[in-house]
This record gives C-alpha cells, structure tokens and sequence, in this order.
C-alpha cells in the first residue's frame, strides 16, 4: 500500500487526536488535518462526570494535551467546524460552513451522539452528559437546584449520581432495568452498586420506565414514571444511551449499522478508516462485530488505524476493558461479561468492598472484574483471557451465544 500524502481524521477528541499521534510517531511525514466540531482543544471524557461535575478539577485540568505538543504534530486543525456530508469514493469531507476538506485518506472519529426523550430540548434544566460543556452547565444547575433526577441505571447515570451525591445534591434514580449496570456487569454485581448508591442516599426507582418529562413554565419540575409516581426535580439528567455520530455519512457510500461498519483492519472503505466509538469491525478473535465506547478503545484503536493507514494489514483484536470510578468504588471490567454469564467471586469479599468476580458462559471465561482490587484483575485477565498479540486473534474470550 502506498503511503497517503494527505491523511483527514473527522473528530479531535481522543481517537482522533491518538491516531494522529500515532501516525506521527510511526513515520508519517504527509499531510494531516483534523476536523473538529467541538470549539475546545482535545479533552478528555471520563472526568466529564465525576471531577468536573463535581468542581474538583477546572476545566483547562482535562485538555489532553498542551499547545505545543499539538504544534509538534504539524497538524492542521480545524475547529468549531461539524462535518456534514462525505464522498467516500473521493474521499472529500464538507463542513457546515461550506468547505471542502479532501485527503488520500480519511478517517472518522466522530464519536457518539446523546439520545434523548421527546420534547427534552423545549424544557430548561434537562441535560445529557457528553462534552465539556454539558458538564459545565449541569455544575451550574446543581448549585442553585438540589433535587436531581437521573434518568437511566448505566455506567453514565450511576457516575452521575454518585458525583451528585458527593456535592450534597438530593438525588433520585430511575431507569428500566432491575439493578444499577445490569447490561454491563450482570445481575450480581449490579446488586452490589445498587446497594452502595442506596447506602450513599440515592433514592432509586429500577425496574419501570419513564414516561415524560413534566415542565412548569418553560423548566424541568419532574420526571413521570409508567408507573404514574411523578419524581420532583430542579434538574433532570438524561443518561439513556448514546448513538454513533453518523448521520453526517448518510449517502456517502459507507455501510452504517451500528456505527460505521468497517472489516478486520477498521477499513470501512478504500482509504478510510473509523476509530473509536463510532466504529464497528469485525473482531477475528471473536468472531463478531464489535463497537466499543469507552477511553481506552479509542487510544488502543488507534493505534491499528495508524498502523494499517501505512501498509501494516493487522487485524484489530482487543480484549475489551472500561472502568468505572463511584465513591470508593474503582471497577475494572476485562472481556465481555454478560448478564447470562455465571459469576464467580475468584478473591476478596464482597462485604469488605474489594473483589474479582469472573464471568462464565458454556464453560469459558468472559469477563474478569475488580472491585477496589486492581492488580488481582489483571492477573486473572492474563490467566483466563488471553490477549491478542503480533495480530493473532484472542484464544479464550468469545461472544456470547
């Protein structure tokens, strides 16, 4: 394959600041521009909804990186600047404004899109949780409002509440499944969480939907449940999922399923790629499609994109891993574990707040999580599930039936 001249990466967060990193840093001499809808510099997610919610860091505390590093990349960026429309085939990207953005390459890191519930954008006081000034307007809501209602039981409603809760805030919790990040850790471990938010003062109402959001005068006042219980709020939270940021790529000849669906080495196309929560592959370890939305894909991810973008022809075969810090709480999850999977406490004991559960389906291990026990994780992640290496596909994680 010959090296691109020119190489576009749609997105600046972390997937597309890491894949022009590594592009750098593996050679790459040619051209790079980077498009950005956000007005802000590279930063990073995670803190989002725990250090900044809670004012523990300030804003400039998340940039990922300085101006001189960015500098040194020679890079062109482009920002406040969203992307709406693509030719695949010519690989040429056209901004909001008009411009016409072309490469020998292009790659997409749009990320994710917050879903909402209908009629949330005509109420004031109703927030999603995904950029740095999602984060910065709900602080200044919880400052003035102290009854908050979060609205979903995954990863992203329990970090939220339990940042809430640590501010003094009056919190209440609903969402449709039975336990906290049942989808993500199962029924066991979700107990767990839903017994610590209970004991950090989070009224919790699971297992019901939402039916509407109430407004009085224009603002959120309350949250009504199928149930018929109407849950008083100053503010609401809406923390229900995210879709990939593709809408952009409607006609531009790329398949889009969930996220951009791109073949073993993340090619979506002659001479483009995707990278990080927008994209799906095909992983040969596996043997399914993947799309993964956490920190750490999108780093790692990027790396293959980079690799593969100057001739490499590796396939991309991680052992998934996202991690998740609530009060004292700092959870580790390898693999896929799965709400059928068995779980097993391997070490620790859940009663003193330090474990590893593992996970199995059919008789193979999963998944691996830490509760507090970080190393004792990865220990038993490098014993139970083996990481690919040189391109070889994992040997003892598989998809669940």
């Amino acid at each position: 394959m010959t090296r691109p001249g020119k190489v576009v990466i749609v997105g600046g967060s972390s997937a597309g600041l890491a894949t022009a990193e590594a592009l750098r840093r593996q050679g790459y001499e040619g051209g790079l521009t980077l498009l950005d809808a956000e007005r802000h510099l590279p930063y990073d997610r995670p803190p989002l909804s725990k250090q900044v919610l809670t004012g523990a860091w300030e804003p400039s505390r998340t940039q990922l990186r300085s101006q001189e590093h960015l500098a040194s990349l020679e890079a062109e960026f482009i920002r406040a600047e969203p992307a709406v429309m693509c030719d695949a085939t010519e690989r040429a990207v056209t901004t909001a404004t008009g411009r016409v953005v072309r490469g020998d390459a292009l790659v997409i890191a749009t990320g994710l899109r917050s879903r909402i519930l209908p009629d949330q954008e005509e109420l004031a006081g109703v927030h999603v949780m995904r950029t740095l000034d999602d984060a910065l307007a709900l602080r200044r809501d919880l400052a003035v409002g102290r009854r908050l209602v979060v609205v979903g039981e995954g990863v992203l409603g329990a970090e939220i509440a339990a940042s809430a809760r640590g501010m003094g805030v009056e919190v209440t919790l609903a969402g449709f499944g039975s336990v906290l990040m049942g989808s993500q850790v199962g029924g066991r471990v979700g107990g767990f969480l839903t017994r610590l938010h209970t004991e950090r003062g989070v009224d919790l109402r699971l297992g019901v939907a939402v039916e509407v959001l109430a407004g009085s005068g224009g603002r959120v006042c309350g949250v009504r449940l199928a149930s018929g219980e109407v849950l008083r709020a100053d503010t609401a939270v809406v923390a229900i999922g995210a879709r990939p940021a593709t809408e952009w790529l409607e006609g531009s000849g790329l398949a889009l399923g969930d996220g951009v669906e791109c073949d073993a080495y993340c090619r979506a196309a002659p001479g483009v790629y995707a990278v990080g929560d927008a994209a799906s592959w095909h992983h040969e370890g596996l043997d399914r499609r993947l799309r993964l939305e956490n920190r750490t894909n999108a780093t790692e991810q990027a790396q293959a994109v980079a690799a593969n973008l100057l001739g490499a022809e590796r396939p991309y075969t991680p052992t998934p891993y996202f991690w998740t810090d609530q009060y004292d709480a700092k959870l580790q999850v390898h693999g896929l574990p799965t709400p059928a999977a068995k779980t097993h406490i391997a070490e620790g004991d859940p009663a003193q707040g330090r474990f590893v559960a593992v996970y199995r389906e059919n008789g193979e291990v999963t998944g691996v999580l830490g509760w507090n026990m970080p190393k004792q994780a990865r220990l038993l992640r490098q014993r139970h599930l083996v990481a690919p290496r040189n391109g070889q596909p994992a040997t003892t994680v598989r998809s669940a039936p």
